[in-house]
């Protein structure tokens, strides 16, 4: 073991005896009761088996951004790590070996011999590199970025990022702006191929009856947003008396307190569940249910998406753009911009301009995706 690894080990160590208590305290909530026993504390959650490509994602967005190369991997091994419990539900999907991430320090134990470690976008782990560069293995950033918000942090710590990146074989981004924040964090062997994104598979599961009227979906909304959106909805709808609204939140466990939210400030328009009714014949439907956001798309005519309203970093637009939806979304999409690069149509509004951005999509085209990615160009980064 390096000195440096022992004593980033040894800091890291420290972090947890001090965070201990409220790791624990976060274990008994909904959303993290099968992550942080698994990640913190290995439970139910052994070493791989011998395999292939491990690839390392973070959440549900990543997890599903890899599905176009796993049908290309015919026979090949695959494991997968990630780190929630969304990403994990999708992971589990696939032919693969699936694991929760375990906190660094048990890396040590946990890692064998891995033959390529592919880690997806901006999940940088100095153990993970380290200790698979240590027992064998190639590592391989794909997807890599470095949002506009992050650059000056990470600028700032060069020193540990040049040293993380030096057990990088190879550096695949998304686009030359990102390889010039990596270039200057120290890094080499960066190449732009592009967001696999964009090589995605988008498709609904399930074919619904569209309702009369325009219909609009609020997709992926956090903490915050929805009551924007639904004050814009009211205030739409008295000109336009047959709109209707589906809320679909980001996070299953917030369900229940979007519910309440939408009881509390708008009394007045018809309301209902959708795990309750399966249908859209009120005015807001909160679609409380998971896997169901693309069955909605497919036949909205305009999508709010959500996560770019609070400082969240945005979602990913070629979903909703796919179906021709009219996109209107918030300014804080940094997480997200260089996949808006190729959506057109799109608005970008504060909360209290939804009304006048849901007025102005009237006369709009829908949105759509411009852009494709060579997915031959991405496979040859890794299998060769």
């Amino acid at each position: 073991m390096r000195a440096f690894d022992l004593l980033y080990t040894l800091l890291a160590l420290v972090l947890f005896v001090v965070a201990l208590p409220f790791i624990l305290f976060l274990s008994f909530k909904q959303k993290y009761r099968h992550s942080i026993p698994a990640r913190f504390f290995c439970k139910n959650n052994p070493p791989f088996e011998p395999h292939d490509i491990w690839f390392h994602v973070c959440s549900l967005g990543e997890a599903k951004a890899i599905a176009p190369i796993l049908e290309r991997l015919e026979g090949v091994k695959i494991a997968i790590s990630t780190i929630t419990h969304t990403g994990y539900e999708v992971a589990s999907k696939y032919s693969a070996q699936v694991r929760y991430l375990p906190f660094e320090p048990w890396l040590w134990f946990w890692i064998k011999k891995p033959k390529t470690v592919v880690v997806l976008e901006a999940e940088f782990w100095y153990l993970l590199f380290s200790i698979a560069t240590m027992r064998g293995a190639r590592v391989i950033a794909l997807n890599a970025r470095i949002s506009d918000r992050s650059f000056s942090k990470y600028y700032k710590m060069r020193w540990f990022y040049k040293r993380l990146f030096e057990k990088c074989d190879r550096i695949v981004c998304q686009s030359s702006e990102d390889r010039g924040r990596f270039i200057a964090l120290g890094a080499h062997n960066v190449e732009v191929v592009g967001n696999i994104k964009l090589a995605q598979k988008i498709e609904a599961t399930k074919n619904y009856p569209k309702p009369n009227g325009v219909l609009i979906v609020a997709g992926s909304t956090h903490e915050g947003e929805e009551e924007g959106i639904i004050r814009g909805f009211m205030e739409y709808r008295i000109d336009n008396p047959h709109a209707k609204l589906l809320i679909v939140p980001r996070h299953p466990e917030r369900f229940t307190k979007v519910a309440h939210l939408i009881e509390s400030i708008a009394p007045h328009p018809s309301f209902s569940r959708w795990s309750q009714t399966q249908t859209i014949s009120e005015e807001i439907t909160l679609i409380d249910a998971m896997g169901e956001l693309n069955n909605f798309y497919a036949i909205s005519d305009i999508a709010i998406l959500g996560g770019a309203f609070s400082p969240i970093g945005g979602h990913n637009p070629l979903e909703p753009a796919h179906f021709g939806c009219k996109i209107i979304t918030g300014k804080a999409i940094f997480l997200q911009r260089e996949l808006f690069k190729y959506i057109s149509h799109v608005q970008f509004v504060e909360l209290d301009g939804i009304a006048k951005a849901l007025r102005s999509a009237e006369t709009l085209p829908p949105s759509q995706v411009n852009a494709t990615i060579d997915l031959d160009r991405v496979m040859e980064c890794f299998l060769h």
